[in-house]
């Protein structure tokens, strides 16, 4: 266990890792699922070889690096050399494509990028559109590539340079910047400082009361809060095990994790429908699984988390990447449904009228604000968009754009989003962002995007688009969705059509997504049911 734990003044992870190097260099810190590992030394040691290189290549403390990796030990090596050399972690989705990649990447001015071999061809399709990229180091065999503007070097260099010994970065130097999405726009990069970092870690370790000896499985992407810092920084801060698979499998989450020895992990979003809609076996019990965070904990999923599974602690929280982690569960208290309880020691949270910001009495559905009681456990602000943070600040109270409720007891439920911010697969999707690429496909006059519930329990959302078309008759249904697919990320792509005359919309001209909302999916064209009855037909 880290040995000052609770002094805000030694938080930031780099300082974590040089301590258990120094304590228990021979322990095992990471394993890739049916893959490497690291010990806590062997990370100490080639993240201070990429802390020289990445200086060797120009990246200078207080710089920008974008990172474009899949979960993998070269994450973790970049991650914390990065740190050890004061730089900024750009952490950028694996999944983003189009003009998604290129507002990030663009707008966080990074003149130097780690991408993985795999994921180069999406750089290349932006060649002449990158404003400052200026290098990239390759992960894995790079590809012939077309002209690019940028440079191409191998990251496996980074073996041949010393070791280095810079001074830990301090509490407020910011450790990376992830990107999220609000309710209209482009996504915000947000600044994370270093004890913002550590406190994901610290109170996902206080919320389920990690040990040295425990073994957390992480099936979420690190490029995340959830699975970088929630998880595999809480690994780091209590000197435990923590086994990542690459990509998360539903078929091959509970063999993981009996065979891992896993005693914690956490579920996303449609992770937990995904995990319980497999057919039951008689070893369903057979692991040691102890605790499991899962957000949103549906009292049907829990129950069966519990029942089924045999998980003694089925825990759920709530946080924003602004924000960090205000609300957490607690072992032994079973709250199917609800967030948790306010991390007093850290925030201060409060339900509060959205128009007024007036706090609401208990059980009274209203917006969740907070604010922290400790110095830079928050986000230092939105990049490069100092009025996005003011207001977001108003009354010197975060503003979540979230609904919740809280009970005389201090639970807090969460409702839904006040926002017009759609989540689907564990991601928060601006419709601004989606409207803004589909409306440069052929054949699209005007589009919203918006939200609608999906068909599995705990989903979340699918996206809809209602679409006024330059010709009804002749408009393509399926090759749209195609476009869709090429130039949107995965994660991002809609699954409803809507052909309408017009969008419903106010007296100044805003488009009404609620009325759009209210009207459903009965009446659109669904792409999964095309799918599916063109695969029934003999």
């Amino acid at each position: 266990m880290y040995s000052t734990l609770h002094d805000p003044t030694a938080w930031s992870l780099p300082r974590v890792l040089a301590e258990h190097a120094a304590s228990k260099p021979d322990a095992t810190w990471v394993e890739i699922v049916e893959g490497e590992s690291l010990t806590f030394g062997a990370a100490d040691r080639d993240a201070r070889q990429v802390a020289n290189f990445i200086a060797g290549q120009g990246g200078a403390a207080g710089d920008r690096i974008a990172l474009l990796l899949p979960n993998g030990l070269d994450f973790v090596r970049a991650w914390m050399g990065l740190g050890y050399g004061g730089v900024t972690a750009v952490l950028l989705n694996t999944e983003l494509r189009g003009a998604f990649l290129l507002h990030q990447i663009n707008n966080c001015g990074a003149r130097l990028a780690i991408v993985d071999a795999t994921l180069l061809g999406a750089l290349e399709e932006l060649s002449g559109q990158l404003q400052h990229l200026q290098r990239v180091l390759v992960v894995g065999a790079a590809p012939e590539c077309a002209a690019t503007g940028f440079e191409i070097a191998p990251w496996e260099s980074w073996r041949d340079a010393p070791p280095s010994a810079p001074p830990p970065p301090a509490p407020q130097d910011i450790a990376c910047v992830m990107y999220t999405s609000g309710t209209s726009g482009p996504a915000k990069g947000v600044l994370m400082p270093h004890a913002h970092c550590y406190l994901y870690g610290l109170g996902g370790l206080e919320a389920v009361a990690l040990r040295p000896d425990d073994c957390y499985y992480i099936a979420l992407p690190l490029f995340h809060a959830n699975g970088l810092l929630m998880q595999l920084g809480t690994t780091l801060i209590a000197g435990a095990r923590a086994v990542v698979r690459v990509r998360f499998s539903a078929s091959s989450w509970l063999g993981d994790i009996r065979r891992c020895g896993a005693t914690v992990t956490n579920g996303l979003g449609a992770l937990a429908a995904f995990i319980t809609a497999q057919p039951p076996t008689l070893s369903d019990r057979d692991h040691k699984l102890r605790a499991m965070m899962n957000a949103p904990n549906l009292a049907a999923h829990e129950a069966i988390f519990r029942e089924r599974f045999g998980i003694c602690d089925v825990l759920s929280g709530y946080g924003m990447t602004e924000c960090n982690i205000p609300i957490w569960g607690r072992l032994g208290e079973s709250l199917p449904g609800a967030a948790g309880r306010v991390y007093e020691r850290h925030f201060e949270l409060i339900i509060a009228d959205p128009d007024t910001d007036r706090p609401l009495p208990p059980g009274t559905v209203g917006e969740i604000l907070v604010r922290p009681r400790t110095a830079w456990g928050f986000m230092a602000g939105y990049l490069d968009l100092p009025e996005k943070t003011v207001e977001s600040w108003r009354n010197l109270w975060f503003h979540t754009g979230d609904a919740a409720v809280m009970d005389a007891d201090g639970v807090v439920t969460f409702v839904d989003r006040i926002k017009d911010c759609i989540r689907r697969r564990g991601e928060n999707i601006a419709a601004a962002e989606v409207e803004g690429v589909v409306a440069s496909l052929p054949g699209v006059i005007e589009v919203a995007a918006f939200a609608v519930p999906s068909d599995l329990p705990g989903g979340e959302d699918e996206i809809m688009l209602a679409i006024v078309p330059g010709d009804c008759d002749s408009f393509d249904r399926s090759a749209l969705m195609a476009e869709c697919d090429r130039v949107l990320p995965r994660f991002a792509r809609p699954r409803y059509i809507e052909l309408v005359e017009e969008l419903p919309k106010t007296a100044t001209g805003k488009v009404q997504r609620a009325v759009l909302r209210s009207r459903g999916a009965t009446a659109a064209w669904d792409r999964d049911r095309d799918t599916l009855m063109l695969q029934s037909k003999p």
